[in-house]
């Protein structure tokens, strides 16, 4: 019997479904059978699937007709699967890299549970970032198997069903199976939370699902929306029949008439029958309303109240006057809304909360750079602190477990920005937030200036017409307590672009401590998550930014460049994070790492460094290891953009202007042989000045904690430090 039974509907889906079997297939974890659900054997998804059937005897198809909907389809895989426990994929979505082998080692942790809950990504279908809407939802479940009593928040009708591994002797010994059609999975979903005794969580993307360019077809018109309330009335029903409890019932009443509320208000679903709809609503709502049930705050439960007492009318004209409300207010920037100015005032009238910390990094990305390193420090030496991060809504998905956060232009966003005591940035907080008497504003930076910045940007056409009002890049600049800075040059460049009364903490940055106390270990363990193969010279290629450029354009051919420089090396590609979306560049030997959350990791895999005139070679050089610049549009970028210093006279390495010299470089061995490492300590000597190891401890300690500059530990010598070691060139 195989360990799992992988059952892919590709009702529709025949372009995509080679992508969703070579992801079972090349999976490093082998004991499954695959079973594909065709719709006709002459379909074009039959054919696909005939393939590879004949190369792979896993590979199990089965047939079910489209009048039977994606409910059947998944009905009639699950009667012929023998696995030991089941996955529902769709044909349009993918297992990431070692999905099944999390999955088994998982089960091993936590036993023979009934349900595993996992995470997943949804990616847009051409341009944003993924987002991971499982993770709040399981970050807050117990850490091995537990009752579902003790997750009430998971009820099963807000998770696809491809978001849970199920043991198959549970399906059939409870007759569970997939209801309906349209909305299948909010049926199956709830009925499988009821019937469980024992689930578990893991907490790791499992499957990747593309969203179409239409959109899901449960969004589009018709009355099909009509079966939602069967969905919801079947699992209501279930739950009353079973007696359950009511701190279970209140959550699942509320995710499921949050989902009808939605489809009510929505003029575009129901294109007819509205008013019908909202009566079978209010029919459903009144008859399992839990005993004693308090509908919630402000305008959602109004729309639960019109909703119990049948109002139609006033629920469509309190629709209306949202809609009417919220076109207006896209209208405005969101610091400027009447309601956020009213409520932020409010809050500024509040004391200022002494321990509580507000982090956040390059505008709400996610959890980065120096703003992470403090914020990871301070739960160590200064835990009695709160501290908050404010990402935008994509980037919630990839927070660490247990870091508190809010998200930009929400509610909690503007109420911690006024009562906060700290606040930590590696950009800039929005121009609405108030600098308030006795709070800290601390500028971490985010890299070491070759190019001009602030208000040495204004010579600069280009850039200057980027960058906007110069005037409120300096009120910005104006609420600076501290500054941050990595090297004497820093220091310099930063006193002149931002002009203001602040004080230069020359401590180093706390996101390159990591290159000092990173272990062997460490860097073999990241070479493997990023997927470098043993032995192999792995080559970061990380080209910056261009001002005069609209999107991501390199003059390095790399498949020629890998092809040039023989087969012991891989490239790492990173591309600046302006151009970070999500979508993969690499292939081969090149593997691409622009998405990667941590630049620090990255830089720790490579061997080398190839870059233009980015900032991570500032960061990079800490590592002691090659650097070569490819400056093939030097002349151009240093007239477009400006320049501090030429990189041309004071190179960290070799330099490349085309790509015939830079594999050269590689092919002869130059860009590590004495010269390149005489250039490189000279680079050192002038940039890695403050970079020790102990940044993070030393901002935390005189910024968070007050002590006094001369209780701060002093900035190791250059010549003692020693860096995190390479994992195929030996240091002397």
């Amino acid at each position: 019997m195989p360990r799992f039974s992988i059952v892919v509907p590709s009702h529709g889906v025949a372009g995509r479904l080679s992508q969703a079997l070579d992801s079972v297939l090349a999976q490093s974890f082998g004991d499954f059978e695959l079973i594909p659900v065709c719709d006709a054997p002459d379909a074009p998804a039959a054919d696909v699937v005939a393939g590879y059937a004949e190369r792979d005897s896993r590979v199990t198809p089965v047939h079910s007709p489209p009048s039977a909907g994606l409910a059947g389809a998944r009905n009639t895989g699950l009667k012929a699967a023998v696995g030991g426990h089941v996955l529902f994929l769709d044909g349009d979505d993918v297992l990431v890299p070692g999905a099944l082998a999390a999955l088994d080692a998982r089960m091993s942790a936590v036993g023979d549970v009934d349900v595993l809950y996992f995470e997943h990504e949804r990616t847009p279908w051409w341009e944003g970032e993924p987002t991971n809407p499982a993770a709040p939802l399981l970050a807050r479940t117990p850490e091995g198997a537990f009752s579902p009593g003790r997750a009430p928040q998971l009820t099963g009708v807000t998770l696809p069903a491809w978001s849970a591994l199920y043991r198959r002797a549970f399906l059939t010994e409870q007759g569970l199976a997939f209801p309906g059609d349209h909305f299948t999975d909010v049926g199956f979903g709830g009925l499988v939370a009821l019937r469980a005794e024992r689930v578990a969580a893991l907490r790791a993307v499992v499957v990747r699902h593309l969203l179409r360019r239409q959109g899901n077809r449960l969004g589009l018109p018709g009355e099909h929306h009509a079966e939602l309330l069967d969905q919801t009335e079947l699992v209501l029903t279930r739950a009353a029949e079973q007696d359950l409890p009511a701190d279970r019932m209140k959550p699942l009443f509320e995710q499921l008439f949050a989902a009808v509320l939605k489809t009510a208000a929505h003029p575009r679903r129901l294109t007819s029958g509205r008013r019908s709809f909202f009566r079978r609503a209010g029919a459903l709502y009144g008859r399992h309303r839990p005993a004693g049930y308090r509908a919630p705050g402000g305008s959602v439960g109004v729309q639960h109240r019109l909703l119990a007492s049948g109002s139609y009318a006033a629920f469509r004209t309190l629709r209306a006057a949202h809609r009417t409300a919220s076109r207006a207010a896209a209208l405005l920037p969101r610091p400027r809304g009447l309601r956020t100015r009213l409520r932020y005032a409010a809050a500024l009238r509040l004391p200022l909360d002494r321990n509580l910390v507000v982090y956040c990094a390059y505008w709400g990305r996610g959890y980065a750079c120096n703003p992470a390193a403090i914020h990871a420090k301070a739960r160590l030496l200064a835990p009695q602190l709160r501290s908050v991060f404010l990402v935008e809504p994509e980037a919630v998905g990839s927070l660490p477990r247990g870091v508190e956060h809010a998200v930009i232009g929400s509610r909690k966003y503007w109420q911690v920005l006024a009562r906060a005591k700290y606040l930590v940035n590696n950009a800039n907080f929005a121009d609405a937030v108030v600098k308030r008497r006795g709070s800290v504003h601390l500028q971490t930076q985010h890299g070491t200036p070759l190019k001009t910045m602030g208000a040495d940007q204004a010579t600069y056409p280009v850039v200057a017409a980027a960058t906007g009002s110069f005037a409120k890049l300096l009120a910005r600049v104006d609420r600076w307590d501290y500054n941050l800075t990595s090297n004497r040059h820093s220091t310099e460049m930063w006193e002149r672009a931002f002009p203001s009364a602040h004080e230069t903490l020359e401590y180093g940055y706390p996101r390159n401590d990591v290159y000092c106390t990173a272990s062997a270990e460490d860097v073999a363990r990241v070479r493997k998550e990023l997927g470098v193969p043993d032995g192999k010279k792995a080559l970061l290629y990380a080209p910056t930014h261009r001002d005069y450029a609209t999107a991501f354009e390199t003059g390095l051919d790399l498949a020629e460049f890998c092809e040039a420089i023989g087969d012991d090396y891989v490239v790492l590609l990173r591309a600046h994070y302006f151009y970070d979306q999500g979508a993969s560049r690499g292939g081969g030997r090149i593997i691409d790492v622009t998405g990667h959350r941590s630049s620090e990791d990255v830089c720790l895999a490579a061997d080398a460094l190839i870059t233009d005139y980015s900032s991570i070679m500032f960061d990079y050089a800490n590592l002691d290891r090659p650097i070569v610049a490819y400056a093939d549009d030097w002349d151009v970028y240093r007239e477009t953009r400006g320049v501090y210093f030429d990189l041309m006279e004071l190179p960290p390495g070799r330099i490349a202007r085309t790509p015939e010299e830079l594999a050269a470089v590689f092919r002869d061995g130059s860009w590590a042989d004495e010269t390149a490492t005489s250039l490189r300590a000279a680079f050192r000597e002038r940039f890695c000045q403050f970079d020790d190891g102990r940044a993070a401890e030393r901002v935390v300690r005189r910024v968070l904690l007050g002590e006094p500059p001369e209780s701060i530990p002093p900035v190791i010598p250059l010549a003692e430090r020693v860096p995190a070691p390479a994992a195929t060139l030996v240091r002397s």
